[in-house]
C-alpha cells in the first residue's frame, strides 16, 4: 500500500475514518495471506510430505529418499583400518524359513596345513546366507490329444481339449493373472509389461494384454456380484471415492470418472464374517450413484463430509462420521501457523483414539459401554470447547472452519458412541482405496468407460483377496482355472474364504 499516493486529510474524523478502513483491509489481507498458507500447506504435503493422520501419495518423495540412500551406500567403503570403537552392530532380520536353500561349500584348496603339511581335522564352520532372485521363467505348454481308432468299427477316441480362460487364446490361466496383478496390485501399466516381454524376446503388444484383463473382467463378473452381495450384508460399511480420469472416444480428451468403495471389515469388533471389499466406477459423482450402489443395504454407511450421501441416508440409511478428516483439519492448520487453538483440538482428539485402540476386537456391547463411560464426557467437553473458541475465531479463518466442519457433522460424529459396530474414523475404506491413487500416477488415466468398469471388478477381486492375507497371483489364478465351470449359483465357493488353493479343482481350465 503506497500512502504517499494521497495526501492525509487534516479532518480528524476523516482520518479516524481512513483507520477504520486500512485496519478493515489489513484484516482482509491477513486472512487471506492465512488461507493461501494453508492451501499451500496441503499442496506440500499432498505432493511430497506425511501427515500423522495418514499416508499421503509420497511417491516422489521415496524416490528422493531411494537416491540418497543409495548415494550413502555408495561413499561407505569398507575402510582400510578399522577404528579404535566400532559400533554394535544392529540385528539383521533373518531371511524368510520358507525360502528354499542352495547349499555352497567354500571348502579351502587343500585339506594340509600350509605350515607343517599335516592333514587338517574339522573344527566347525560359519555360515552366512545371501538373499538371491532367479529370472521369471516363462515357457510354453504343448497340449498334445492323442486319437485312438478301433480296427472293428473305425470309432475314433480322443480326450477332450480341457477348457481355456479364453476360448481359442494362447494364454494360460496363470499367465493372465500375473499380468492383471502387475497392473492393478502392482501398478504396472500394460505398455510397461509388453516392454517387459519383449526384453524376454516375447512379442506381446499391448492390446493384446488389454484384450486377456477384459475378457477376464467380464468372466469374473458373477465373482464380483458375490462379494458385493457379501459386502452389503454387513451391519456397517465404510465407503470412500476418488478419481479416475478417463479417455473420451473419438477425441482423445479425459473426463473425470470416479472409482467408489464400499467395505465390509468386522474385525475390529471381533465379527466372524470375512472381511471385503466391493468397487463400482462411475462417469459422475452425483448422489444417485451411491444410492444406486447402496440399493438393499440397511445400516450404517461411515464416510467423510461429502454431501452425495445424503440421498441415501433419506432412504433410511444412518450415516457415521470420520473422526480422522475432523483431525486432519486441525493438523493443516497446526503445521500452517503453529495454532494453540488447533493443538489443543488435536490432543483431545488423541485422546478419543487412546480410549479406542486400548479396545480394538472387543465385542460391540463392550465396546459401547467403555466409550459411554469414557469417551462420551470428553467428547461432551470438546463440544463446549470448540463453541467457545468458535466466538473468538476471526470470521472467515483457516480455524474456524475446522471448528466449522467438526460441528456441522457432530451427530455423525458422535453415532459412534452408540453403536460398538461402528469404527472412529473410515480409515479402512482409505486404505482399501489407496493402490488407486498409487495406480492412477502410473496408469495416467484408464482407457474408456467400459475399461473403468473392468478395473472396479478387478479391484474388488484382488482387494478381498488382500483384507483376506490371500496372494492376490495365485488366488486369481486358481479363480481362473475354476470359474468357467462353476455353476453361477455355486460362485461363492471361489470367495478367497471358501476356495481351496491347495487343492486343483476336479475339472480345471489350462
Amino acid at each position: 500500500m503506497n500512502f504517499q499516493s494521497k495526501p492525509l486529510p487534516d479532518d480528524p474524523t476523516a482520518l479516524k475514518q481512513m483507520l477504520v478502513d486500512l485496519q478493515v483491509q489489513l484484516e482482509t489481507e491477513k486472512r487471506l495471506n492465512q488461507t493461501l498458507r494453508l492451501r499451500l500447506q496441503a499442496l506440500l504435503r499432498q505432493r511430497f510430505g506425511r501427515s500423522s493422520e495418514k499416508q499421503q501419495d509420497t511417491t516422489q518423495l521415496d524416490l528422493l529418499i531411494e537416491d540418497t540412500e543409495t548415494a550413502i551406500a555408495a561413499i561407505e567403503l569398507p575402510a582400510t583400518e578399522k577404528p579404535a570403537t566400532q559400533e554394535v552392530p544392529r540385528a539383521r532380520k533373518p531371511l524368510p524359513a520358507h525360502l528354499p536353500r542352495t547349499v555352497q561349500q567354500q571348502a579351502p584348496a587343500s585339506c594340509d596345513c600350509p605350515d607343517c603339511g599335516k592333514a587338517m581335522k574339522a573344527a566347525g564352520e560359519e555360515v552366512s546366507e545371501l538373499l538371491d532372485v532367479m529370472p521369471a521363467q516363462y515357457r510354453v505348454i504343448k497340449i498334445v490329444r492323442p486319437k485312438y481308432s478301433c480296427k472293428s468299427c473305425e470309432r475314433i477316441v480322443q480326450a477332450p481339449a480341457r477348457e481355456r480362460v479364453i476360448d481359442k487364446g494362447m494364454a494360460s490361466s496363470a499367465l493372465i493373472a500375473q499380468v492383471i496383478v502387475d497392473k492393478y496390485a502392482d501398478h504396472l501399466p500394460l505398455y510397461r509389461q509388453a516392454e517387459r516381454f519383449k526384453r524376454e524376446g516375447i512379442d506381446l503388444d499391448r492390446s493384446t494384454l488389454a484384450g486377456w484383463v477384459g475378457r477376464a473382467g467380464a468372466l469374473l463378473k458373477p465373482l464380483v456380484g458375490a462379494i458385493r452381495e457379501h459386502v452389503m450384508a454387513g451391519h456397517k460399511l465404510h465407503a470412500d471415492d476418488t478419481t479416475a480420469p478417463t479417455l473420451k472416444p473419438g477425441n482423445g480428451k479425459t473426463l473425470t470418472g470416479r472409482y467408489w468403495n464400499y467395505v465390509r471389515d468386522d474385525r475390529p469388533f471381533s465379527g466372524k464374517a470375512p472381511p471385503a471389499v466391493w468397487f463400482q466406477y462411475s462417469t459422475s459423482r452425483k448422489g444417485q450413484e451411491p444410492l444406486q450402489h447402496l440399493k438393499g443395504f440397511k445400516g450404517v454407511i461411515q464416510a467423510d463430509a461429502y454431501a452425495g450421501y445424503n440421498l441415501a441416508v433419506q432412504r433410511g440409511i444412518t450415516r457415521a462420521g470420520c473422526w480422522a478428516h475432523v483431525r486432519r483439519k486441525f493438523y493443516e492448520i497446526a503445521e500452517a501457523t503453529d495454532s494453540p487453538v488447533a493443538r489443543e483440538a488435536i490432543k483431545r482428539i488423541e485422546a478419543l483414539y487412546r480410549i479406542e485402540r486400548s479396545m480394538n476386537g472387543r465385542p460391540p456391547d463392550e465396546r459401547r459401554h467403555i466409550r459411554q463411560q469414557q469417551a462420551a464426557p470428553l467428547m461432551a467437553d470438546f463440544k463446549a470447547w470448540l463453541d467457545s473458541r468458535l466466538r473468538e475465531c476471526a470470521k472467515g479463518s483457516g480455524l474456524g472452519k475446522a471448528i466449522n466442519y467438526a460441528r456441522k457433522q457432530w451427530e455423525s460424529l458422535v453415532l459412534y458412541l452408540e453403536d460398538g459396530h461402528v469404527e472412529i474414523d473410515n480409515n479402512a475404506a482409505e486404505r482399501a482405496i489407496r493402490p488407486l491413487a498409487l495406480g492412477r500416477k502410473n496408469h495416467l488415466f484408464a482407457g474408456s468407460e467400459e475399461g473403468g468398469h473392468y478395473g472396479a471388478a478387478l479391484y474388488s477381486i484382488l482387494g478381498t483377496a488382500k483384507l483376506n492375507g490371500i496372494d492376490p497371483k495365485a488366488y486369481l489364478t486358481a479363480v481362473l482355472k475354476r470359474i468357467n465351470n462353476t455353476p453361477i449359483n455355486q460362485v461363492e465357493q471361489l470367495l478367497p474364504w471358501n476356495i481351496d488353493l491347495s487343492q486343483p479343482a476336479v475339472s480345471e481350465a489350462v
